[in-house]
């Protein structure tokens, strides 16, 4: 496990301090009361003499300085200090410090830090190089869960913290991009129908990216999730371009089955054309090296990998489901369009509520 950690993450460190010898203070209530002496009274005459307090401002050559209380250095360094300094007791008496006031050297940490009410040791490191920051943390959170003992656990914080909540809202956001799509679609279309047989060329162009970032080791990180919504977009334009065609001859008279072939057969070369010089013009990112290359590499190698998946086979399969939809909306495959039986085509000319 320690040597997984150590190939994934980089410069790991525990940001506390050593334990250091402490001047301890303890004051004696019983006999300061005994004495004359208010809690209030001994906490503030320590203040004076250990801590600067302020009390006020003074002008100095058209300057606003300020007035700040504490004992001299040689008179607050040693624990003997406490017997040169007095408390106004009652009766006017002057009573030392160290009458009720016991120092004692201790060891211990200088800061104590703590976490949701809890005391905790801030961690902090990087990821390691060519790796990401989700698989650094996947690895410390392996270590927290399998090495460390009951009754300890582990949470994130700060930037760690936002990428975890980031990378929860990736469902949402997806399911958020291809709505958007299909609701524009379907304000072009006229109609809920149509829009279905063009978003279902989107996982096409999905499982490209996925096995292309598989086939190069990527991780799953945001700038991949980057590459996947963008590959929605231009998997959807694709079948666009073969269906817009397909209803045009629709409503031009033509059969369903006569109408997707003109319709690809027509797109088929400037879906080809655009979408590998598309792939040339996002290929300098998969080979770039230098700050940020692994960013580029993320986006590049998914979008380059979808186009191809969406470019290649979404020929073959947009024109599949825009047939299996509109058969499913009651259309014959062999009717013209229009002829009674075979439904209407959808489109600017006519509404129609599928």
């Amino acid at each position: 496990m320690m040597a997984l950690m150590c190939s994934i993450t980089s410069r790991v460190r525990a940001n506390l301090l050593p334990p250091a010898p402490q001047l301890q203070l303890t004051v004696d209530r019983v006999q300061a009361q005994s004495m004359g002496l208010s809690a209030s009274a001994v906490y503030t005459a320590l203040q004076l003499m250990l801590a600067p307090v302020y009390a006020n401002d003074f002008i100095y050559e058209g300057r606003v300085l300020r007035v700040l209380l504490q004992a001299d250095a040689p008179w607050r360094v040693t624990p003997e200090a406490l017997g040169h300094f007095y408390v106004a007791g009652a009766g006017g008496n002057m009573i030392p410090l160290a009458n009720f006031v016991h120092a004692d050297w201790v060891l211990g940490s200088p800061s104590l830090t703590r976490f949701n009410g809890y005391s905790a040791v801030e961690i902090t490191g990087n990821n390691a190089p060519g790796r990401s920051s989700g698989e650094a943390m996947q690895a410390m959170q392996g270590i927290v869960n399998a090495s460390l003992p009951r009754g300890i656990g582990g949470d994130w914080a700060g930037q760690s913290l936002q990428e975890l909540i980031s990378g929860a809202q990736a469902p949402m956001l997806f399911a958020l991009s291809i709505l958007v799509v299909y609701l524009c679609l379907a304000a072009l279309y006229e109609s809920w129908s149509v829009p279905a047989a063009v978003l279902m060329a989107v996982p096409v162009g999905l499982v490209g990216t996925a096995i292309a970032a598989l086939l190069r080791g990527l991780p799953n990180d945001v700038f991949f999730k980057v590459g996947l919504i963008t590959i929605i977009g231009l998997s959807a334009k694709n079948a666009i371009l073969i269906v817009e065609f397909a209803v045009t001859a629709q409503r031009a008279g033509k059969s369903l089955h006569d109408g997707v072939l003109e319709a690809a057969r027509l797109r088929f070369r400037p879906i080809l054309m655009t979408s590998f010089a598309f792939i040339l013009g996002v290929f300098p990112m998969v080979v770039s090296t230098g700050a940020g290359a692994n960013a580029r590499h993320a986006i590049g190698t998914g979008v380059v990998g979808g186009m191809l998946s969406a470019a290649l086979l979404g020929v073959l399969m947009i024109p599949v489901c825009y047939v299996a939809v509109r058969r499913l909306m009651g259309e014959k495959l062999d009717a013209p369009a229009g002829v009674s039986g075979a439904g209407t085509v959808p489109g600017p000319a006519q509404r129609r509520e599928d």
